[in-house]
């Protein structure tokens, strides 16, 4: 070999090497940059923790434990002031109840259609329309509830106050239809085809295939999809602001008008009180119960997801 083929051989492996490096530190680059934006979401949900119980530890300095869970008024901003948080509790879980009676139902047989019935055509023009429902703002949901929603119930109920649970229950389970529809519909897509024609080759009719095959074989993401709507009727704050009026009161009645954890939050947020008064800092613990509630249903959400995944 010449010289200056063994010149030529060596600059080639030389510009080789720089490459593999060059992309090795590229790719190094790309790691951290996306490592870092993972750690984003994990910093700012430790920071929103943080605050909750840094704040919450100094309302319980005035207000002790017991009374926060037993006391069955919530009047923090009176002068005979009480610190009760169960109405507000109350409140939160009957307009999710009512929710979920709605969303449920519809969005699980919304999501079968789209999966099991409808022709592609149907598909691609139904799924995207069901999804924009997602993105109207909802202070329209409210308005749509205490305008519309609340006098035609006014007209099927006889003396239901024009501020009342049952309402916004129903306008925040439409609300969140999409959510359930959509994510449920995608799950049962991921079933194997080959579980469907075995069922069809033993005779099973399309809705046998799609209830008694379908729906099992995609539990586990429907049981996150149902997650996922308790989860955003928890935290639903204008509708229920503005058609379940603000008036905290410990009932379970979704013909009564009622306070849930984000009105009285809103209510409180934008008043004139101290950031450093008893009735501030309540917004605080509440908002610590609101993720503690959250956080079980993700939890039970979670362990279902994981037990269903391991049976199928």
């Amino acid at each position: 070999m010449s010289a200056t083929a063994t010149t030529r051989t060596a600059a080639m492996g030389k510009g080789a090497f720089s490459s593999l490096r060059y992309r090795k530190h590229r790719d190094r680059v790309i790691e951290l940059i996306l490592l870092a934006a993972a750690l984003v979401a994990v910093f700012t949900t430790l920071a929103i923790v943080f605050i909750l119980v840094y704040e919450s530890a100094a309302f319980f300095e005035h207000v002790s434990i017991k009374d926060f869970l037993t006391d069955k008024q919530w009047t923090p901003l009176f002068d005979d002031a009480h610190y009760g948080i169960m109405p507000l509790v109350s409140g939160t879980l009957t307009v999710t109840f009512v929710a979920l009676l709605v969303a449920i139902p519809l969005g699980t047989i919304i999501a079968i259609y789209l999966s099991e019935f409808a022709t592609h055509r149907m598909r691609e023009t139904v799924k995207p329309i069901l999804e924009l429902l997602g993105a109207v703002p909802t202070v329209v949901y409210g308005y749509f509830a205490l305008l519309m929603v609340t006098p035609f119930l006014q007209k099927l109920i006889p003396g239901l106050p024009g501020f009342n649970m049952l309402s916004a229950g129903l306008v925040i389970g439409l609300m969140i239809v999409p959510y359930v529809a959509s994510v449920s519909e995608d799950a049962m897509r991921a079933v194997p085809r080959y579980m469907r024609e075995g069922s069809y080759a033993m005779g099973a009719t399309r809705l046998q295939t799609a209830l008694r095959v379908v729906v099992p074989g995609a539990l586990s993401g429907i049981a996150a999809a149902y997650i996922l709507g308790i989860s955003r009727a928890i935290g639903e704050t204008m509708v229920v602001a503005i058609a379940a009026g603000m008036q905290p009161t410990l009932t379970f009645n979704p013909t009564e008008p009622a306070a849930t954890i984000t009105a009285y939050i809103v209510q409180v947020s934008l008043g004139d009180l101290p950031h450093d008064s008893i009735g501030y800092q309540s917004i605080f613990a509440a908002g610590l119960v609101l993720m503690l509630m959250t956080l079980v249903f993700n939890l039970v959400g979670f362990f279902l997801t994981r037990r269903f995944r391991e049976a199928y």
